[in-house]
């Protein structure tokens, strides 16, 4: 049996950065058992004598922190270093390289990336707007849209909506419905927005829909979890998708991350061009 370890997140801001990188930290290590807790504004030498008094009391503590200011970074690992606990600074080598490599001295602020800037109103602005285009809704100025998604039912199409708008992309997604006709503006020569096809595995979509049905107890037409119908919907979509020449992209075994960094990658080609 493998030993369980007690893993400690250390921030002075957000937290949100560290938590990404022990994600995939994580993911590389099939048989790693751990619980996590997570500190964030860690930003005095007594919020750190607290946090390693804490772990001196539990098995097989490991503490990962982003702490920018040298000061406290310092403490926090002569803290654990005395307490003989494993200790790993995230940030700490890199801001060192950098700053050797621009020549200039880091500022060393907490939550320096979290300021109310033109990017920061940007990504307000897509969040707002996708979430007033999803799922088909607002179809009169579908121009405005950054990306276009279109799929049938269940292709991830509102999570990954959602994300790219976090990433500054006003978003719309429309679901491709059995006799239903998508906006005419689409098809037509002059519209230059990037529009995506998504599709998945009809036995994936199989499984998902019917998961989806029995736990929002949803009254749906038998034809949504029945095989042979999703295997139209999708041969639908995909011709849909190839007679207007628009890229696809097939999300049966990939992240909501995963679809929405290809579809940055094709927008970003489509820019270029």
């Amino acid at each position: 049996m493998n030993e369980k370890y007690n893993v400690y997140l250390i921030s002075d801001s957000t937290g949100e950065t560290l938590d990404r990188i022990f994600l995939s930290l994580q993911s590389q290590f099939k048989s790693f058992e751990y619980e996590k807790k997570e500190f964030f504004f860690v930003r005095t030498q007594q919020q750190v004598d607290k946090i390693v008094e804490e772990s001196l009391k539990i098995r097989n503590p490991i503490v990962l922190y982003t702490v920018v200011e040298t000061k406290l970074a310092k403490y926090l690992s002569k803290k654990c270093e005395g307490a003989n606990i494993p200790c790993f600074g995230v940030l700490g080598n890199l801001i060192l390289a950098f700053s050797k490599l621009l020549n200039q001295k880091a500022i060393h602020k907490p939550s320096a990336q979290h300021v109310l800037d033109e990017d920061y109103y940007k990504r307000i602005e897509a969040i707002q707007f996708t979430m007033s285009h999803d799922d088909g809704k607002k179809t009169e100025d579908l121009f405005k849209s950054d990306v276009i998604l279109l799929g049938v039912s269940r292709t991830s199409k509102t999570p990954t909506s959602f994300y790219l708008a976090n990433r500054g992309y006003k978003t719309t997604n429309i679901p491709l419905v059995p006799n239903q006709p998508i906006p005419e503006t689409l098809t037509s020569n002059n519209f230059k927005c990037c529009i995506i096809g998504l599709f998945a595995d009809p036995e994936r979509l199989v499984d998902i829909r019917r998961n989806r049905v029995a736990l929002m107890q949803e009254n749906r037409s038998s034809n949504y979890t029945d095989i042979k119908s999703i295997k139209k919907e999708v041969e639908d979509s995909k011709n849909l998708f190839k007679k207007n020449n628009w890229p696809t992209i097939d999300v049966t075994r990939r992240s909501v991350e995963e679809t929405a960094a290809s579809i940055i990658k094709i927008i970003e080609i489509k820019k270029s061009k």
